[in-house]
């Protein structure tokens, strides 16, 4: 049977551990033209969850090995410096995907990862490392009702480790046993390049496994040490959409508890998204079906109702956002109150005691201190000052089909319903527009300003009646 051979000269360092993650895999019972590690959880793809798993341990150097969809792949990762590439052009199985990565790890441990087991925790990592140490070889396992589809650990009598048998391997015997291996495994680097190039692939699936080289390292007399992760999950792959959302609920489920554990209020924990990071201070209340995207920072008493998305919001002390809104790339100040059903869009700046209501929407604007729009109304590329009204159905045009204009309103202005503020154009403090008007010249400062045609009565006007067509 052919071994692996590989030539590439390893390079020196002098930092102790390598993370080598394997990523070459094309996913396809995924059926998707993305590659299966660029699939999200939390909105972060797999391998991201790997990685900054991985980066938490201090390792010297991060490897990926890529193959199908490599170019995605490593597209979604650009500009982290920190990242080796080793290319496995042809899928011959996890020794041959840990070869390829050989050129670039070095030191005294080399931790082998995969991309699409995104949940491991660090503490269960560590402790692998820890018991690996001294030049062990350590193998994360875990012990399960059926380990039926899994490689399984085989013990001597003295229960030490001897072999990994994969299941299409397995004796009758050996099929019946529940310890399996999950495929995380701490190997010593000195050892690890002579133990990959014994591999050989007279195996039912004609590859070569990584799991053969605890064989070989307890005939070398290299010590093989376990260790058993807290939760069944967190050493599960993803291989299908079932298996995704399955381990999205699980990740979703430990988010939520934690965040309960800080003292945030989560009126149904099964019904909260998080897909990115939230600061948070005291009595914060989120109902339910909220998903919560990128950085959020929400300040003491602020209460979100059910059914909202914010995506990369800071929400000041006490205010209140009403079900049903959308808010991205905003600012909302102490004690405002919005929605429900409104929009902030990127660029809303809202001071204290703002209030937008329903059906609101808001865009590259700031509003100042105590300013109202509460119905039905577009307010754009706006600089509003402090105690301003906004009536129903207002609209800012701030757009004449090439260019973005600004409006100006300044405080304590009043805005009748219905109008049009055609920008470039400046409502003065303490000035009030009527009702129905268009206004596209400055509107001074402390007085009305109407714009509109004359009402007009039509005496003696018939209304058209329908004929008859027979």
């Amino acid at each position: 049977m052919a071994a692996i051979h590989f030539n590439s000269p390893l390079l020196i360092m002098t930092n102790t551990l390598n993370v080598v993650v394997l990523a070459a895999g094309q996913g396809k019972r995924m059926y998707s033209s993305l590659p299966k590690v660029l699939h999200p959880i939390a909105g972060k793809p797999l391998l991201g969850h790997v990685l900054d798993t991985a980066r938490k341990l201090g390792a010297a150097r991060l490897v990926v090995v890529y193959g199908h969809g490599g170019e995605q792949v490593q597209a979604a990762f650009a500009g982290q410096p920190d990242l080796a590439w080793a290319l496995q052009a042809q899928q011959l199985g996890t020794g041959h995907a840990l070869a390829q990565a050989m050129p670039h790890v070095a030191g005294d441990v080399t931790l082998m990862l995969y991309g699409d087991v995104p949940l491991t925790r660090l503490v269960t990592l560590q402790q692998l490392l820890e018991a690996s140490a001294g030049g062990k070889l350590g193998i994360l396992t875990d012990i399960l009702d059926d380990a039926t589809g899994y490689g399984r650990i085989v013990r001597n009598e003295a229960g030490e480790v001897q072999a990994i048998v994969e299941q299409k391997d397995c004796s009758p015997q050996q099929a019946q046993i529940r310890e399996m291996n999950t495929g995380i495994l701490a190997l010593p680097t000195a050892r690890l390049a002579g133990w990959l190039g014994e591999l050989k692939n007279d195996n039912a699936q004609g590859e070569y496994y990584a799991t053969d080289l605890i064989a070989l390292a307890v005939r070398d007399g290299v010590p093989v040490a376990t260790v058993h992760p807290q939760d069944h999950w967190e050493a599960e792959g993803i291989n299908n959409k079932v298996q995704l959302a399955t381990l999205e609920r699980i990740h979703q489920r430990e988010l939520a508890h934690a965040l309960l554990a800080a003292g945030v209020g989560l009126l149904d924990p099964a019904r909260f998204d998080l897909r990115g990071s939230i600061r948070h201070g005291k009595d914060v209340v989120i109902d339910v079906n909220c998903v919560f995207e990128g950085q959020i920072t929400l300040g003491n008493n602020v209460q979100i109702g059910a059914n909202c998305v914010l995506k990369n919001v800071t929400i000041a002390d006490g205010a209140i956002i009403h079900p049903f809104c959308h808010l991205e790339d905003a600012e909302v100040g102490a004690a405002a109150l919005i929605g429900p059903y409104a929009r902030l869009r990127p660029g809303a700046e809202l001071a204290a005691n703002v209030h937008i209501g329903n059906f609101v929407e808001v865009k590259k604007a700031t509003i100042g201190e105590g300013s109202k729009v509460n119905h039905l109304s577009y307010i754009g590329d706006t600089t509003m000052g402090s105690g301003v009204n906004v009536g129903a159905g207002t609209i800012t045009a701030n757009y004449d089909g090439v260019n973005k204009f600004r409006t100006v309103i300044e405080d304590g202005a009043r805005i009748g319903s219905n109008n049009v503020l055609v920008a470039p154009v400046t409502i003065g403090a303490q000035a009030t527009t009527g009702a129905g008007s268009v206004i596209s010249k400055h509107a001074p400062a402390g007085e009305l300003t109407v714009a509109r045609a004359r009402q007009v009565t039509l005496t003696g006007w018939q209304r058209p009646v329908k004929q008859n067509k027979d």
